[in-house]
């Protein structure tokens, strides 16, 4: 069933258009395949990234909305992606990046297809672990900035994935919240992958 990607915050994307536009933008990121990606860069399949800071006792899942990572396309393929963050004066361009995490959106996405629920696309970002995964929400109405993991969504680690946890194998939030809450410490999860 094909996945219902929310619309990024127009601000957002245009901060991301901007910044591919700019020649300084692209050079300074340090990513050579955005460099020296032949034809045009276009910014895709816009993703809210969310943050776990903390499960509570009952095993719920508090998150908070951190940007919107867009996949950056030229020709087939995503060679590099742009997170975008919210500032006092709104939705600006944080940075471009490339690394083993765009492939393995770009792969978790092209699985979620083949589900056959529809679900809404989201990244949820678990600092503690140094571990991203592809958030498969079941509202796929939901405002895209809000809402908390719910029991019954689907969470599919990105490689790499931290050790014992495998890679692009959904869990349904139940099940994998409880290890989460095991292997991650109090202390750990307030703390950002550097």
């Amino acid at each position: 069933m094909p996945l219902h990607v929310p619309p990024a915050p127009a601000p957002a994307l245009r901060s991301v258009l901007t910044a591919l536009s700019s020649p300084t933008a692209v050079r300074e990121a340090r990513t050579p395949s955005l460099l020296g990606a032949q034809g045009p860069a276009t910014p895709e399949l816009p993703l809210p990234v969310h943050v776990l800071d903390r499960i509570t006792a009952e095993g719920v899942a508090v998150t908070r909305l951190s940007g919107w990572r867009f996949l950056i396309r030229c020709g087939d393929r995503a060679v590099a992606a742009a997170e975008t963050m919210l500032t006092p004066d709104g939705w600006a361009f944080s940075h471009f990046f490339e690394g083993p995490y765009v492939a393995s959106t770009e792969h978790a996405l092209r699985q979620a297809e083949s589900v056959p629920q529809a679900y809404q696309p989201r990244l949820l970002s678990v600092p503690g672990l140094y571990m991203l995964t592809l958030w498969l929400h079941g509202d796929r109405t939901a405002d895209a900035a809000a809402g908390h993991p719910a029991a019954t969504d689907l969470l599919v680690p990105l490689a790499p994935a931290p050790p014992g946890i495998a890679a692009h194998r959904p869990h349904r939030v139940a099940e994998l919240l409880p290890v989460l809450t095991h292997r991650v410490t109090p202390t750990r999860l307030l703390r950002s992958p550097a």
